[in-house]
């Protein structure tokens, strides 16, 4: 049963097991055994990038597409639902309406980007991408009559979802949903046709698979796993604007968090964005306390001040790569960690 649902590809550890477990359960539970408002956005947060990274990993890691435009398809998701909520009023036929065009109008940009790029040099592909995605991010803020500028949209949601726990589940089943729907992907024979890409484009089109049409189909369908996400990140927010989901700073992150789990490991993208998000959210305050019980003490309290969390956040990074370079997941799937 187990088996089947993870499409046959165990956790092959021990302690990667046990991590994956405990941050199901965690998740799964989060609004009893994490009670209150900061706590449960952290918990939609994690289920949303999950889901954001895992469909970044599928181009990235399985196979070596290097894209900039993650964030464009996270922000049309987003802008589908905000959009149709606020002009077409606050009801579930809005919502799927907004979400069915959000995930059209992605899928047909990135078969057009995939089509016209995926031909070129790899160096080439990502800034065509990463100019597309920019071309869209001011496109957001300067129509402000339609998108609300550099503001966003403020909506609302239909009555099934104005209860926070409601909302969060909705996210948490979504979520794991297409997760699983991903590692089936990267476990079909079409998967092990993108790794072959990957490790070796000219003997992969040496046995007849065009590689065009493998990266093109692999575009589409990282381009809809994080429509998919924006769609349940404006849900859960209920509010979408620039900075939200077009930043490119969002972009670094899901880089990062990539890494940090293990490219071309879709359990990586769930141990990635859980540890990357919790040290986001509670470095600071860890920070705050171990300098105000530090104090006193010469040069210590300055280091550990709260105003230097992105610098230990840069720290933590650094050490997690050269410890684990081929990602968390890597080296718990290494035979002395097994």
């Amino acid at each position: 049963m187990i088996r089947a649902l993870l499409s046959g590809d165990l956790p092959r550890s021990r302690a990667l097991a046990v991590a994956l477990v405990l941050v199901l359960l965690g998740l799964a539970l989060a609004p009893f055994l994490f009670p209150g408002t900061r706590s449960l956005d952290v918990a939609a947060k994690v289920c949303v990038f999950v889901l954001l990274v895992a469909s970044y990993d599928l181009l990235l890691g399985y196979t070596g597409i290097v894209s900039f435009a993650h964030t464009m398809f996270f922000g049309i998701g987003g802008y589908g639902i905000g959009l149709a909520s606020a002009k077409w009023g606050a009801n579930l036929t809005s919502l799927a309406a907004g979400g069915t065009l959000a995930l059209l109008l992605s899928a047909a940009v990135a078969f057009a980007v995939g089509l016209l790029s995926l031909r070129v040099r790899a160096i080439f592909f990502a800034m065509i991408t990463l100019a597309v995605a920019s071309f869209f991010q001011i496109l957001a803020s300067q129509l402000s009559w339609l998108t609300g500028g550099e503001d966003g949209i403020n909506f609302g949601l239909p009555p099934l979802l104005h209860s926070r726990v409601a909302a969060y589940y909705v996210v948490f089943a979504a979520a794991l949903t297409l997760f699983l729907g991903l590692l089936r992907v990267v476990n079909s024979p079409f998967g092990r046709v993108l790794l072959s890409i990957r490790e070796n484009e000219f003997r992969a089109e040496a046995l007849g698979y065009s590689t065009v049409y493998y990266r093109t189909v692999a575009n589409c369908l990282g381009a809809l796993g994080a429509t998919a996400a924006g769609l349940l990140y404006a849900v859960w927010l209920r509010y979408t604007g620039p900075a939200a989901t077009l930043s490119f700073d969002i972009m670094v992150d899901i880089l990062l968090m990539v890494v940090i789990g293990g490219m071309g490991t879709m359990y990586g993208s769930v141990l990635g964005a859980t540890i990357f998000v919790l040290a986001q959210t509670y470095l600071r305050d860890l920070m705050r306390l171990a300098s105000s019980g530090l104090e006193g003490l010469p040069l210590l309290p300055a280091l550990l001040h709260p105003d230097r969390w992105l610098l230990w956040l840069g720290v933590l990074f650094i050490v997690c790569v050269y410890y684990f370079p081929s990602g968390i997941v890597g080296r718990l799937r290494a035979p002395r960690a097994g």
